[in-house]
């Protein structure tokens, strides 16, 4: 894990033994969401969700923190097989970097809160810390995934 406090990116990676085009596929899957998430927040893609994401694409989550509540997503970034990110109302940005390796892929899942709107919301939540949890545990999931498929 790293935190760059001035870029205001927090960066977990782990090796993965797939193929980034099925990893791809996965993340590009609105309805597998809820599979792989490691912060248990993320329940179900919203029946609206496109069966595919794409740059530009709205997607929409069903979440609980607590509470349930409905989250709308804009991919913001896409470039098949490599690059996959989405923006919150919140502002901040999820992010995921695949790269390929020898025998699988590096996946680094990224927490860009540069353009977040409530820092002050992202404190009271101990996002930081929370967030890297989260991410690693993110990360074991997606591994579980493909080893077990």
């Amino acid at each position: 894990m790293t935190h760059d406090a001035s870029a205001k990116i927090v960066s977990v990676e782990r090796f993965i033994p797939a193929a980034p085009g099925l990893i791809f596929e996965l993340l590009a899957d609105p309805r597998q969401h809820g599979v792989f998430d490691g912060s248990g927040s993320v329940k179900s893609a919203r029946v609206s969700a496109p069966a595919r994401l794409s740059l530009g694409a709205k997607f929409a989550m069903d979440m609980k923190i607590g509470v349930p509540y409905k989250m709308t997503n804009t991919v913001v970034e896409f470039e098949e097989n490599r690059r996959i990110a989405w923006r919150h109302i919140g502002g901040h940005i999820w992010r995921y970097i695949l790269e390929p390796v020898d025998g699988g892929t590096r996946v680094t899942e990224q927490f860009d809160y540069k353009t977040n709107r409530s820092p002050l919301f992202l404190k009271i939540m101990r996002a930081i810390p929370n967030n890297e949890k989260a991410m690693t545990k993110t990360l074991e999931n997606i591994e579980r995934h493909f080893a077990n498929s």
